[in-house]
């Protein structure tokens, strides 16, 4: 069995699907300044060569790969440009996402099957491409779940169920490649709401433009905790302190989470009307009138569950009295 050993930053080759935008971008980003040698894939060539090119105007060294993470083959390609690149990867984060808002009862279930094409399937051809070269070589697996991996909310089905077989998946592989002796670090990052434009590719159903429950943090949040992971091993890491509070409540007080359902509606609908605007459920695409997030959190309370969990505990229940109380007192 050989050892599990994570290098520094600046020794790694790092790839990162969903590299042209949002999470992957400012992950990518970060990664190179850090010394990384960096893959970055998504569907869009042109947005890719914009991010690598503004790495490469800092200094950084990466290379690119347009492809589709729900087409299996497509993982094969992504692999076989990191080793004709840069020889060997040590680092596979699985970041692609798309998401569709509207109740589950008006979501065509075409849509929904395509939302798993990308953000389950995707994950589960990243992961095992990326864990049958790390067999034998080591290195670190990160896949990009959700904080509606542990709790679902309503406008988000798919989503929310997504994330959670993402959650399944990732689990159970862990725990195989565990007993296999493996030296293979698995990962599952659950980021709160983030500044990215996760709404503006979003499929839209309802009658006004998407938006995203506060409190919303930066992309750059994420990305420090997707590189933490790349370099000492981690089973889940939560970014932003309302991601553990939510799972925590899932788990805990679920009747309770679940009257929070007026709540979370109520804050995932813009004043903007809805527009008919192109999106990324199929091909590349960017709504525009979807409104930009106010009051992005560039710092963040959050800890990782392993490292300071009475503290999150002790967090989490007084949150669930105070909302509890207010419940209460609202009716």
């Amino acid at each position: 069995m050989q050892k599990l050993h994570l290098k520094p930053l600046a020794q790694q080759v790092i790839v990162i699907t969903g590299g042209s935008s949002g999470i992957g971008a400012a992950t990518a980003r970060a990664a190179a300044r850090a010394g990384a040698r960096v893959v970055i894939a998504a569907r869009d060539a042109g947005e890719l060569e914009k991010v690598a090119g503004s790495i490469r105007e800092s200094g950084g060294a990466v290379t690119t790969c347009a492809m589709d993470v729900g087409h299996e083959e497509d993982h094969q390609k992504l692999l076989q440009t990191a080793l004709d690149t840069y020889g060997r990867v040590d680092t596979w984060v699985n970041n692609a996402g798309v998401t569709i808002f509207g109740s589950l009862s008006t979501v065509p279930v075409a849509d929904q099957r395509q939302l798993f094409e990308t953000d389950y399937w995707g994950v589960v051809y990243g992961s095992l491409t990326a864990t049958a070269y790390l067999r034998e070589r080591g290195g670190a697996l990160i896949n990009v779940g959700s904080e509606v991996s542990d709790r679902a909310i309503p406008l988000q089905g798919a989503y929310s169920a997504a994330k959670h077989a993402v959650k399944g998946f990732t689990d159970a592989l862990r725990m195989e490649l565990m007993q296999d002796g493996a030296p293979i670090s698995v990962t599952l990052i659950k980021p709160a709401s983030i500044d990215t434009d996760y709404t503006r590719r979003a499929r839209n159903y309802m009658e006004v433009e998407p938006t995203l429950p506060p409190p919303i943090y930066a992309a750059d949040l994420v990305a420090d905790a997707i590189l933490q992971a790349a370099q000492s091993p981690h089973r889940d890491l939560y970014v932003g302190s309302v991601s553990k509070l939510i799972s925590t409540m899932g788990q805990r007080a679920p009747g309770l989470s679940d009257k929070m359902a007026g709540w979370l509606t109520r804050n995932q609908r813009s004043d903007v009307p809805a527009s008919e605007d192109i999106d990324g459920l199929y091909d590349p695409g960017v709504r525009q009138r979807t409104p930009s997030p106010k009051n992005v959190r560039r710092h963040s309370l959050y800890k990782h569950v392993n490292t300071n969990a009475k503290g999150l505990l002790w967090l989490g229940t007084g949150m669930l009295f105070v909302m509890g109380a207010a419940l209460t007192r609202r009716r």
